[in-house]
């Protein structure tokens, strides 16, 4: 049998061209060394039927395209350098729409305090815009370096945005953060000084558990520590939705999880909230508020591979 892209999925790919190369880091970024410090590179790619809501202004794509990307930037503490912006539209695209994207991605790069510096134009049948997004960095924060025993936490409530995918109504919290993700740049920066590990949550928190997990550690997860409030589960649950699924499996946060030792913890002067602990079981569980403990499923956004 003939094994297709859509039989194995993205991070299958991923780690096959890795696995071919020997200059790529298995990290959220490149890294590579540069004048004494380290020049961090990434560069992410948004096509608009799989990665813009239908309710997505023009506005919001382009902020968004910078927004993926400097996230990556923060999960290895690194400055802003410099964006550059490759971008394809379909032939019949408005002249307004196209410079609503443009808007949408200056105002982003003036945010992040990040500059455009260059990119590419294109055609194509509909909206794709591709980004890449340089930084430095004297001390990037890798994401498998925790140790037994380090706190697990994240710099923000998570699910917010799987929640307002699946919501009508405009006017709330979690429809904005599904529209309008914001990466942690600054806090990113700030905890290179702290964090033993870091990356930032776009599949999904459960995927992102099992992406930076190595052999012989393992992460435990407290469900009561998740921070959901009861207005989030309510919503959840009139969509007929399990709140946790919507926690552990969608993703687009682009909040930072990151590993902490207790000690540094004290010391962090920024807000985060601590959701479990790094553990030797070598399996990834989530104690329930009734206290069972269950495993969590590898799940979560993936390219290709169709539910």
């Amino acid at each position: 049998m003939t094994l297709k892209v859509s039989d194995i999925g993205e991070k299958e790919l991923v780690r096959y061209i890795i696995s071919n190369s020997k200059d790529i880091t298995p990290d959220d970024t490149a890294i590579t060394n540069f004048d004494n410090t380290n020049l961090i590179s990434t560069c992410d790619m948004l096509i608009q039927s799989r990665h813009f809501p239908q309710n997505m202004t023009y506005f919001d794509m382009g902020f968004k395209a910078v927004t993926v990307n400097v996230s990556d930037l923060a999960a290895m503490g690194a400055e802003p350098l410099g964006f550059l912006l490759a971008i394809a539209l379909p032939k019949d695209l408005e002249i307004d729409s196209f410079k609503e994207i443009i808007d949408g991605v200056l105002s982003a790069c003036d945010y992040y305090s990040i500059p455009l510096i260059g990119g590419d134009t294109n055609e194509a049948s509909e909206i794709i815009i591709t980004g890449t997004a340089l930084g430095l960095t004297d001390k990037p924060i890798m994401k498998d370096t925790y140790q037994k025993g380090d706190l697990i936490a994240v710099t923000g409530d998570i699910g917010l945005a799987a929640l307002g995918f699946e919501l009508e109504t405009l006017d709330n919290v979690y429809v904005k953060h599904a529209l309008k993700p914001e990466a942690r740049i600054r806090e990113g920066i700030i905890l290179k000084d702290y964090a033993t590990s870091a990356t930032d949550i776009t599949d999904g928190l459960a995927s992102e558990l099992y992406e930076i997990k190595r052999d012989g550690f393992g992460f435990m997860i407290h469900e009561e520590m998740l921070n959901a409030s009861d207005e989030y589960k309510q919503l959840a649950s009139e969509l007929n939705l399990d709140y946790l699924d919507l926690i552990l499996h969608i993703g687009e946060d682009f909040e930072l999880l990151f590993t902490i030792s207790k000690e540094n913890l004290e010391k962090l002067p920024i807000d985060c909230i601590v959701i479990g602990e790094v553990t030797d079981s070598d399996v990834v569980e989530l104690t329930l508020e009734n206290g069972y403990v269950e495993r969590i499923k590898n799940k979560g956004y993936e390219h290709y591979v169709s539910e």
